[in-house]
């Protein structure tokens, strides 16, 4: 592939989906999954609870074989949770569900992505936990040039199933990146300073989401909870690091 686009030469990059994942993850030590709404959010809600996290791309059949196999609880879609099985995307639901040491949380989005990074590091990263994200990134010498990080805005689906960007994570990820440059040596590539400007020059990051069509589309929907939580700035010092399967806090 050619280097340019693989942004080759900076320290921190940025890029979109699990193809921009499996293609940086080439060149990288360590990538940031960022799904604001919701799967890195959920990530942080379980983690901080205890909860070991289990990704899986795929919300079919094979989700809750997978499952069982771990002797995991599975998380199903917010609209299939019930009082006996209350796990599901939904970070409000996790927040209240009863404690499961063990939870296997399908998303084609984040999970896809986490899949996608190779033998990467690979750490959980929003808009709850952006500055413990860019302070562990900097402690362990990611985002110069010797040592590059990813940092990938998850985005949504289509209906025809291509990448539909989404503001919510441009500004998660842009919160990761502004994180990692004011903890010192970072150098950004263009891409990766402009997701960071972008959240930089948005003066009211939780109400721009609640207004974006993510956002609108879970309110409407009745999960506005879900966007409160996901929209809570910097509240997380929990940094989620994928280890031996499973998203766990780091030390």
């Amino acid at each position: 592939m050619d280097e340019w686009f693989l942004q080759t030469g900076s320290g921190a990059r940025f890029d979109w989906g699990p193809v921009g994942a499996q293609r940086l993850a080439l060149d990288v030590a360590c990538l940031v999954v960022v799904d604001v709404l919701s799967f890195t959010t959920s990530v942080t809600v379980a983690v901080e609870a205890g909860t070991r996290v289990f990704p899986y791309p795929w919300r079919d059949e094979s989700a809750a074989a997978f499952a069982e196999k771990l002797d995991a609880r599975l998380a199903v879609g917010r609209r299939a949770a019930t009082r006996d099985s209350p796990w599901s995307l939904s970070p409000a639901a996790l927040r209240s569900a009863p404690f499961t040491p063990r939870l296997v949380l399908p998303s084609p989005n984040g999970s896809s992505i986490a899949a996608a990074a190779g033998d990467s590091t690979v750490v959980a990263g929003c808009l709850r936990n952006a500055t413990a994200v860019g302070r562990w990134l900097a402690r362990h010498g990611y985002g110069t040039p010797d040592r590059p990080v990813a940092v990938i805005a998850s985005g949504e689906r289509w209906p025809d199933g291509s990448l539909r960007p989404a503001l919510e994570d441009l500004l998660g990820a842009g919160a990761v990146l502004s994180a990692l440059r004011r903890q010192g040596d970072a150098v950004l590539s263009p891409e990766a300073a402009a997701a960071a400007a972008c959240f930089e020059a948005t003066p009211d990051v939780a109400a721009t989401v609640a207004a974006c069509a993510s956002g609108q589309e879970l309110t409407v929907g009745g999960f506005a909870d879900d966007v409160a939580i996901a929209t809570e700035p910097d509240v997380c010092d929990i940094v989620p690091i994928l280890t031996d399967g499973a998203f766990t806090a780091a030390g």
